[in-house]
This record gives C-alpha cells, sequence and structure tokens, in this order.
C-alpha cells in the first residue's frame, strides 16, 4: 500500500508542477460556471430541485471529458519519455503502479470537481436546496469521472503516446454512452442487458434528481474494477515483449 501512496504522491504533484494540469482545473471551472448560468440560472421560473438537477447534467459532461483528459498523461507520458521502463524494472508491481497512478488522478479530479461546489450553493440567494441532493449530484459526478477515469487509465496503458490514449480512451467511454441506443433496435431480454450498461443513461440520472441507488454505486465501481484490471494485465503484458 506505501508503494501506491507513493507513486499516487508523485503524480498529484506532477499535475500541479505541470500547465496543463492547471489549464484543465480552470477550463472546467470555466465551463461549469457559464453552463450554469446560461441554462441552470437562465430561466428564473425554474424550481431550485430543477436547476441543481441541470447543473449535474451539464457538469457531468465536463467531469468526463476531463476524466479523459487527465488519464491520457499516466502511463502513455512515462512511454514516450522512456521512464516506464524504469518504473516496470524496479520491484515495483504492476498492480501498484497502476492503482497509485489511477489515485493520483482521482484525487485531482474529486478536487476539481468538488472545487465547482460554489455554484450551486448559489441557489441559496433566492431559493432553498436539499442537502441530500447535492451529496447525490456529487457523488454521483465523483463514481462517473472515477469511472472515466478508470476506462482512460486503460487506454494510457494500451496507447503508446497521450493523443492515442485520448482517442481509445474517448471511444470506449462514447461506446458505453450511447450503447442504450442499441435498445431500440435489438428484443427483449437483450435490450435489458445492453441497456444495464449505459454509462449514462441508466445509471446517473439518478444521482441529478438526488437519488442514490445501490445498483448505480455497484455498476461504476464494477466498471472501474475491470478496467483497472484489464489495465493491469496490458501493462505485464509488456514484461514479455
Amino acid at each position: 500500500m506505501s508503494n501506491v501512496l507513493t507513486i499516487a504522491g508523485r503524480d498529484l504533484g506532477a499535475y500541479f508542477r505541470t500547465l496543463s494540469g492547471y489549464v484543465i482545473f480552470a477550463l472546467v471551472l470555466m465551463i461549469d460556471g457559464l453552463l450554469f448560468n446560461a441554462f441552470a440560472l437562465g430561466e428564473p421560473d425554474r424550481r431550485s430541485s430543477e436547476v441543481l438537477a441541470k447543473f449535474f447534467y451539464f457538469s457531468s459532461g465536463t467531469t468526463m471529458i476531463a476524466s479523459i483528459m487527465l488519464s491520457m498523461r499516466l502511463l502513455a507520458e512515462e512511454k514516450q519519455t522512456g521512464t516506464l521502463v524504469l518504473l516496470t524494472s524496479s520491484p515495483l508491481r504492476d498492480r501498484d503502479i497502476i492503482l497509485g497512478k489511477y489515485l493520483s488522478g482521482f484525487a485531482f479530479m474529486s478536487l476539481m470537481t468538488l472545487s465547482t461546489v460554489y455554484m450551486p450553493l448559489l441557489i441559496l440567494v433566492h431559493g432553498k436546496i436539499s442537502w441530500g441532493h447535492l451529496f447525490s449530484g456529487y457523488l454521483g459526478l465523483l463514481l462517473l469521472g472515477g469511472t472515466t477515469l478508470a476506462i482512460g487509465t486503460l487506454g494510457s496503458a494500451l496507447a503508446r503516446t497521450q493523443v492515442l490514449a485520448a482517442i481509445i480512451s474517448g471511444v470506449m467511454v462514447v461506446l458505453l454512452l450511447t450503447c442504450w441506443l442499441l435498445t431500440r433496435v435489438t428484443d427483449y431480454p437483450i435490450n435489458e442487458i445492453v441497456l444495464e450498461l449505459a454509462l449514462y443513461q441508466r445509471h446517473f440520472t439518478s444521482f441529478t434528481l438526488g437519488i442514490v441507488r445501490v445498483g448505480d454505486v455497484l455498476y461504476y465501481g464494477m466498471v472501474s474494477y475491470v478496467a483497472l484490471f484489464l489495465a493491469i494485465r496490458s501493462l505485464e503484458a509488456r514484461r514479455w515483449q
């Protein structure tokens, strides 16, 4: 566990030592702020719960995009600079490397996501919010962002460059986002199985409404586990090349 935390601390510091981390952080805050002002607060007749749900709806998109951008450097950058060889030839286990890098990205993503909390709190100026709704929405954002980050870690483990890692990760995320559309052309029970795989449509919308379902939490945990497991196996395969 100490090795995992050491790698996580090193990589988390790298986000704050490079310009890219600050750029992603600033862009997320700016875009979320613009969308919140334009679409959430832009209609004064909306109820506070509707404004809050709209905020989480828009924030989910920026969170997923930011997670892909954060994850693309985790392993692909090490390959480009040649430092991955040093990591894999050290006493560190492949599992420690993957988990450490994932935790660093998750910590930065969580800090970035939670820093937007002042936006929904502005609703209190002219309305009121349910703290349970606020907690549910941010829990959903962290689960969605963490799952996207895990998929991005897998993409970074498979790719040799950061750009290719972003493309691979983006394709996998889009496939999971849009697979619910297949329910329109498939019959029961296949359509139900495909719908359960949907990254957003099936499992995130309940969080935006203030509802936390155990099944949704388990889904995001399982997808993250599978993605990280495959990333570890991909890194292990490099030892045999």
